[in-house]
């Protein structure tokens, strides 16, 4: 049964896999037909994308999925920054000792991932990383803020993993991050992760394409 909840994931990640690009209208009739539903649910998941800076509407012109700048994407970034240094910090204090071979295991999977230049495979495990320091943290709110803030960039941030010897030094700073979070240090897990979204804004800082 399609229930509304169901839609607004779908559509959220049919927008976040680039299914539904940048700029795209979203045209009601043909969402009840993707999502095999009714126009209540439509309106119901553009209205909750919208509140998630996923989705523009405009009078006259309905809805369109949301082209964010790099100007704006510098500033989420900044964002994340703050927030995620606290988390980071966090998880070193609430650590499981179980989860420190799955944390490993991620780095050594994002090396592999740099080495046979899988660029969508290493952004995905960037992702699936930063939401376990979010889930093992347990800091609800924080985690719950960084995710929509995350959603909002990720085109960008795919397409950052793209650049030449990106991933080569992001890895490096993820491998950092989880050591310090492994040996329970909290002061050196946040400094950690605030160098590593610090280096994100500077990459931002020279994209070469200001619009998209």
């Amino acid at each position: 049964m399609t229930t509304n909840l169901t839609v607004i994931e779908h559509l959220r990640s049919d927008i976040l896999s680039g299914e539904l690009a940048p700029g795209q209208r979203l045209v009601e009739f043909s969402l009840c037909e993707r999502y095999e539903c009714g126009r209540i649910a439509v309106r119901d998941a553009l209205t909750a994308l919208e509140c998630e800076g996923l989705v523009e509407r405009a009078t006259n012109r309905g809805a369109t999925v949301r082209t964010i700048t790099i100007d704006e994407v510098i500033e989420v970034t900044e964002a994340r920054a703050a927030l995620e240094s606290l988390i980071a910090g966090q998880a070193a204090k609430t650590l499981d000792d179980a989860a420190v071979p799955e944390l490993r295991s991620i780095i050594v999977d994002m090396r592999a991932a740099v080495d046979a230049d899988d660029t969508e495979g290493y952004s995905e495990l960037n992702s699936v990383l930063h939401r376990r320091i979010r889930e093992i943290s347990r800091h609800t709110i924080g985690a719950h803020l960084v995710a929509n803030l995350s959603n909002r960039a990720r085109h960008h941030q795919f397409r950052l993993a793209q650049r030449p010897g990106r991933a080569a030094e992001s890895v490096e700073q993820h491998a950092a991050i989880v050591e310090a979070i492994a040996s329970g240090d909290a002061s050196a897990a946040s400094t950690a992760m605030a160098a590593h979204l610090a280096s994100a804004v500077e990459a931002f800082r020279d994209w070469d394409d200001p619009v998209s």
